[in-house]
């Protein structure tokens, strides 16, 4: 059985909660919604190889269609899964760019950086993407998705991701795997 504290604190939860609050007409409760779904929604459309300017134009087109389409949405508990359904539906309106480019601000920080280590983490984090790229497309998703998602909802994801529940983990298991393996004959990531 689920704890309902447990239950309460999961990323879904939260975003159906917000969401729930703007529907009723506490318009900052969006604007909580945007700060906590953005990044999981950037990384899964980057994702679809996707160019940074792209990617910013499905966001708004995104957000810009659940303001749209608020009323319709019966549970809301399935925002998060609304939103990637209907991202991934305005990325088939764009065309993809090739060869897949990981662009500096594939990690982002708020905190002010000495610069030596902000030069140092650019360098680990551009090695690190390059690697990610290389994954096949469903472990990049994945990946991105869970990386950077606060206490993911595995039920959640699987529907979003059209995956089995039970083969999140594994699956994650597996890339993560791949990754370590890429890193590990990678003599740049070595030195660090």
């Amino acid at each position: 059985m689920i704890n309902a504290e447990a239950e309460q604190s999961t990323l879904v939860s939260r975003a159906g909660e917000a969401f729930q609050r703007y529907r009723q007409g506490e318009q900052q409760a969006m604007a909580e919604l945007v700060a906590m779904l953005t990044p999981i929604l950037w990384h899964a459309v980057r994702a679809q190889r996707l160019d940074r300017e792209s990617t910013e134009d499905v966001l708004q087109t995104t957000w810009l269609a659940l303001v749209g389409h608020a009323d319709r949405i019966t549970d809301s508990r399935a925002v998060l899964q609304w939103l990637l359904v209907a991202a991934r539906r305005v990325v088939r309106g764009h065309s993809r760019q090739s060869p897949y480019e990981i662009e500096d601000d594939a990690i982002t920080s708020s905190e002010e950086e000495l610069p030596e280590n902000m030069v140092l983490r650019d360098v680990d984090d551009k090695i690190l993407w390059s690697h990610i790229a290389q994954l096949p497309d469903r472990c990049r998703e994945l990946l991105r998705v869970i990386a950077f998602a606060d206490r993911p909802d595995y039920a959640e994801l699987a529907r979003a991701l059209r995956m089995p529940i039970g083969s999140i983990g594994p699956t994650r298991g597996r890339c993560l795997a791949k990754l370590r393996s890429c890193l590990a004959s990678d003599a740049r990531w070595e030195l660090r």
